[in-house]
């Protein structure tokens, strides 16, 4: 499931900085394997593009099948640190894996997803809101209550309707597949992804 969007958002970064912050990804982790903690980062000495505030996720694959998957869904911090304090969660604070070892490591593809401000859906109902969603395109936060939840569009590799994706980003916040509410909150936002493969 490697999050791979084939629409970029405006404003993608170049390719030098897209590289950077993969290898400060992978230098990260490898610091976390050395040391227990994330890659100190000192924003000034990156790319202004890299100083922006922004949110991203970081996807790790270990022979084709999910390793760890950590980020943030609001900006808070310049996205190099943020990558850098993703990467590293992913790799050893995600809760559904044990940390990562040492002989995993060489095995491992990285996987980073920079997202866009996430804008709230506006919507009748149900129906409406299915309507709405733009498969392959879209990523969504779902929220009703303390309910929420959220998927990266890479997800629409394997659930590409939008009535299934929806159904299953209920079954992720904790909501039954058929749950609805006049609470039902949903935003959207879209990523600019890409892994280890597409920097060679």
């Amino acid at each position: 499931m490697a999050p791979t969007s084939s629409t970029e958002p405006p404003g993608a970064l170049a390719p030098a900085q897209r590289a950077t912050l993969m290898a400060v990804a992978r230098r990260s982790i490898e610091h976390g394997l050395a040391t227990g903690r994330p890659l100190p980062i000192v924003p000034s000495e990156y790319h202004r593009d890299l100083k922006a505030v922004r949110a991203s996720f970081v996807t790790l694959q270990l022979r084709g099948q999910l390793r760890g998957c950590i980020g943030h869904l609001e900006a808070v911090q310049p996205l190099v640190v943020d990558v850098s304090e993703n990467a590293f969660a992913a790799a050893f604070q995600d809760p559904r894996f044990n940390p990562l070892t040492a002989q995993e490591w060489p095995s491992v593809d990285i996987h980073l997803s920079l997202l866009t401000r996430p804008e709230p859906m506006r919507f009748q109902d149900e129906a409406d809101l299915v309507r709405q969603i733009q498969p392959g395109v879209d990523g969504l936060i779902l929220q009703d209550g303390p309910n929420r939840g959220t998927f990266l569009p890479s997800v629409w590799e394997s659930l590409p309707q939008a009535a299934d994706f929806l159904s299953h980003l209920k079954l992720k916040a904790g909501l039954p597949a058929n749950h609805w509410s006049g609470r039902v909150e949903v935003y959207r936002y879209r990523t600019e992804s890409f892994g280890e493969a597409e920097l060679t």
